[in-house]
């Protein structure tokens, strides 16, 4: 049996032939992917709301976002710009995968999305009219823009989109696990599936929850906000957006004639045990079931896209799974995040399709920022510029506050233009 449950010989290989991008680091495949080659830094001060009475005034922001120019009009204000992100992103996915979903069966095309915290701009904009104004004030949209599954059901209607639909509610490893579960829906009967993840909490009312959980970093320098890795390292930098891919069999790719960035080889998840327990994490035996589930050993690995939480103690607790697994300095260890923030919902998704973009172009970005790796890590860390390499296969590493924890596993596919 597969890490999904699927006996062995009816899997259905995976891959993934459009990605659709809306980060901080730019709008698009080129920009991101040109971002990222370049170190370019998306973090800044944040202008969407006045940060100044907030301990956390770095995060990364989409530039340029139009939400009037990319979203159907009707759709603007009856939806949070978490989903206006999602229907940009899928889009583009669907174009850049040259996919025509009213040339498809309705019922053959899927959708599941990762979500973190729902349309939360919008719910605190209905809060502020309930307490300020009362209920009268309150729109009836409010019900459904807020709700994490917002996503999932704008995209499907907006594309006609009539088969399987979820959405999966796990933080960071939420966009992996949307990911992994593109693969089951592909196994019992969907052609293609939109999957993926977008967040957008930058807003008092979400910086505040996000504040919570204590992890993020409070220097005001964009530079040195968020250094995973790093004896720096004092937290992270939130950030808003992430990516949609658009998933579907290899066969099915084929009778289309269209290329692919990569496969989905291997996927597995599961979750830390509580505080005190004495219980080790988990994310060794993750990253283990997922390079099983992929039918290939740790030795196949040529590069591993971290989690990198920015707080010394999940550090290194990563580099110890990584070094557990793959050696001590066996494998290249990278964190291009740094760049856009952690995107919650939306990071894994932007890992995997940065991944994919990094074995078609025989490069592995580095990480940026991070100029004095902390000590005893152990890990071979990219670090000052990207590292020429003909990978081909690649682990993607997600955890969530609350011990969410997942991994992926791809490989390099057929398609050269990387930057379309």
């Amino acid at each position: 049996m597969s890490a999904l449950g699927i006996p062995e010989g009816r899997r259905r290989p995976a891959v993934v032939t459009g990605l659709g991008v809306v980060a901080p680091t730019g709008i698009g495949v080129r920009r991101h992917w040109e971002s990222v080659l370049a170190g370019k830094s998306g973090l800044g001060r944040i202008t969407r709301f006045d940060p100044a009475g907030y301990p956390v005034k770095v995060a990364g922001e989409v530039p340029g976002f139009a939400a009037g120019e990319q979203v159907p009009k009707g759709l603007v204000d009856r939806t949070d710009r978490f989903t206006h992100f999602a229907l940009a992103a899928a889009e583009a996915a669907l174009a850049d995968a040259d996919a025509d979903p009213q040339q498809l069966p309705e019922f053959d095309m899927a959708v599941v999305t990762a979500s973190s915290s729902g349309g939360t701009e919008f719910g605190q904009h209905e809060m502020e009219q309930l307490y300020q104004q009362g209920p009268a004030w309150v729109g009836a949209y409010q019900s459904i823009a807020w709700f994490y599954a917002a996503t999932t059901g704008q995209v499907s209607i907006r594309h006609g989109m009539r088969g399987p639909c979820g959405v999966v509610c796990a933080e960071q490893a939420g966009g992996l696990d949307a990911l992994g579960q593109s693969r089951r829906l592909l196994d019992t009967g969907s052609r293609l599936v939109l999957s993926g993840g977008t967040d957008a909490s930058l807003c008092p009312y979400g910086l505040t929850a996000q504040l919570s959980t204590g992890a993020l970093s409070t220097t005001d320098d964009p530079a040195r906000a968020y250094l995973p890795f790093d004896a720096a390292a004092d937290g992270y930098a939130p950030g808003e957006g992430g990516a949609m891919l658009l998933v579907e069999t290899e066969q099915g790719a084929r009778e289309r004639g269209v290329q692919h960035y990569g496969r989905i080889l291997g996927y597995a998840a599961g979750f830390d045990p509580l505080p005190g327990t004495g219980r080790p994490p988990v994310l060794a035996s993750v990253v283990r079931r997922a390079i099983g589930d992929a039918g290939i050993t740790a030795a196949d690995v040529d590069a591993v896209f971290a989690d990198a939480a920015g707080t010394p103690d999940l550090d290194h607790t990563e580099a110890a799974a990584i070094n557990e697994v793959f050696g001590a300095g066996q494998v290249p260890v990278t964190a291009p995040k740094t760049l856009t923030g952690r995107l919650y919902a939306g990071g894994a998704p932007l890992d995997v399709a940065t991944a994919m973009l990094s074995l078609s172009a025989g490069v592995i970005p580095h990480t940026p920022g991070v100029d004095r790796p902390a000590a005893g890590l152990g890990i071979d860390l990219v670090v000052g510029s990207p590292r020429h390499l003909a990978a081909r296969t690649a682990v993607v590493l997600a955890r969530g506050h609350g011990g969410f924890t997942s991994a992926l596993v791809v490989d390099a596919g057929d398609r050269t233009d990387h930057t379309k």
